[in-house]
């Protein structure tokens, strides 16, 4: 079996080298040794843009036409568009009903892009509850492994614990719950107590140091047989049958794409250059790159380390011209405008096949949509089985056929 690997993209606007090196390449490498649903997240963009809609469908229709021109293939992954499969829609909710709302609030990314982003009202339910989103989107297709960094793990792992706490509510064998209180009944009200306490601290602070304070807890409850205890730390841990699959994480290696001004490129910060940039645009961007500073003049020697422009050559330079721009930058044996001249000439050659498929993706409108029209129904027949287990689980099938 195969395993399943799920990865979306907000669309904010055409994609950039950053995207290419840190994601795409990705994708291109994953789709070729698994199932691969990739998506448009069109409904995530609103949960910090959503008074601000002008754009999307444009940008929506941008990532198609930039992963078609990297070469994702649509016949070995799923591409889709998020809302047009309902499915995540009807997972959202249906999670919300048992997520504590400390889990959300305490996910890494809600008070630093309250922080970051002072200009917009997120006060909102779509920005607090954009984990159950993700979670939806993650979950729906019983999802192996989710490719992030490793500054994302954290945010995967509320997936994790949703997927747990799923679970253990609709898991449970039909005499779960009376073998857990016969078990908090043999080990006494005081030590049941302190279980109750340990059980808060993982279910509802994400303290992942309560299981084995729990585990050894237990062991020393003399009252207790070894079932007992596997019962009661299966019922801290929220496990059950499993109904919903608990996502790994594919941790991918950090983008060593750096911006024109030596930071991440980012949209954000105005450093990028775009898969679709016009050569004459690239050659004047990197032209343009600020340098060393301590080189005044030709005639000054340089340090490689401190110019933004040694940056990109760690990232499309041989090691003979790494050699030579470090020779002539510290010796002042070229000048600035030299080194930036084989940089330029390596990132025209990378987009230049990019651009020309892009060009032809672009002048075929209709045939994009069909693409995503297609992928869209193999989304939503694949979310719909996941739904359906769903469903029974609640009680809340009621002999209805599935979409």
């Amino acid at each position: 079996m195969m395993e399943i690997i799920v990865s979306g993209m907000r669309p904010t606007g055409r994609s950039h080298l950053g995207h290419y090196h840190g994601v795409l390449k990705n994708w291109l490498r994953l789709q070729d040794v698994a199932e691969c649903y990739f998506f448009v997240a069109d409904w995530h963009a609103l949960t910090t843009h959503y008074e601000t809609t002008q754009g999307i469908d444009e940008a929506v229709w941008d990532l198609f036409i930039e992963w078609l021109a990297v070469g994702v293939d649509p016949e070995k992954a799923v591409l889709f568009v998020q809302s047009q499969v309902p499915q995540h829609a009807e997972l959202t909710l249906l999670l919300g009903m048992l997520t504590p709302l400390s889990w959300l609030e305490r996910v890494p990314t809600f008070k630093d892009q309250q922080e970051k982003l002072r200009e917009r009202d997120l006060a909102t339910f779509g920005f607090l509850g954009y984990p159950l989103l993700m979670t939806a989107d993650i979950l729906l297709y019983d999802a192996h492994r989710v490719p992030v960094g490793v500054d994302q793990v954290a945010h995967l792992e509320i997936s994790r614990e949703l997927a747990r706490r799923f679970n253990s509510f609709y898991g449970r064998d039909a005499d779960a719950a009376a073998r857990v209180d016969r078990g908090l009944q043999a080990m006494g009200k005081r030590a049941a107590k302190t279980f109750a306490s340990l059980q808060q601290r993982f279910q509802q602070d994400g303290d992942a140091l309560a299981v084995p304070e729990a585990s050894a807890f237990l062991a020393q409850q003399a009252g207790l047989s070894a079932e007992m205890r596997e019962q009661l730390l299966a019922h801290l841990e929220g496990k059950g049958r499993e109904i919903l699959r608990e996502p790994q994480a594919l941790l991918t290696a950090a983008s060593r794409m750096p911006g024109l001004d030596g930071q991440k490129m980012s949209k954000s910060y105005g450093n990028t250059i775009s898969l679709r940039e016009a050569p004459e645009v690239v050659e004047k961007k990197i032209r343009t790159m600020p340098t060393d500073p301590a080189r005044v003049t030709r005639a000054d020697p340089g340090t490689p380390e401190k110019c933004p422009v040694w940056a990109l050559h760690q990232v499309y330079s041989d090691a003979d011209t790494q050699a030579w721009v470090r020779n002539g930058c510290t010796t002042a044996g070229i000048g600035c405008l030299d080194c930036k001249q084989p940089l330029i000439a390596a990132i025209l050659a990378e987009l230049a096949p990019i651009r020309e498929r892009a060009e032809y993706w672009a002048g075929r409108p209709e045939q994009l949509r069909e693409i995503a029209h297609a992928g869209a129904r193999r989304a939503r027949q694949r979310a719909e089985q996941t739904l359906e287990r769903v469903r029974a689980a609640m009680g809340l099938a009621h002999g209805r056929r599935s979409r």
